[in-house]
């Protein structure tokens, strides 16, 4: 009889940038490099690259509120070559991400804000809040 393990591999990264707009380019050239290193597909690059941008715009703006004592923490497990699992997390005091206003009602369709967790929903294949609000993990298969 024959025992057969899994290992996973597994790589690791952490950010841990100001609350301030220069942070999002910062994350953005870290997203170019890795997508290049891991030969990531343009439809997963952008569906990534939209995602990680509305995340760390939440955690500077509306959860730091750009408050430069605070920090954005972002990490990264690389899983298998297959899966990246992102989580962004900021100092903010959360939200309730539960009862947010549904930006395809029509009363809601011309407004300006509040599409950015609906958009991360819908392009990551798997989006998840912590029971605060100031963190959310982002999967994506690639």
């Amino acid at each position: 009889m024959s025992n057969f393990t899994e290992t996973m591999e597994s790589k690791l990264y952490s950010l841990q940038l100001p609350s301030n707009s220069q942070s999002v380019a910062v994350l953005e050239n870290f997203v170019d490099e890795l997508v290049e290193n891991l030969e990531i597909g343009d439809d997963v690059y952008a569906n990534l690259m939209t995602c990680l941008n509305e995340a760390i715009t939440n955690a500077i703006y509306h959860g730091n509120k750009q408050n430069p004592e605070k920090t954005i923490f972002i990490n990264l497990e690389v899983i298998n070559n297959k899966r990246l699992v992102f989580t962004v997390s900021d100092e903010g005091e959360g939200f309730d991400f539960s009862h947010l206003p549904d930006p395809t009602d029509p009363e809601n369709i011309e407004k300006l804000t509040g599409r950015g967790v609906y958009i991360m929903k819908k392009l990551a294949d798997q989006c998840i809040f912590n029971s605060r609000g100031n963190e959310v993990e982002l999967h994506f298969k690639y």
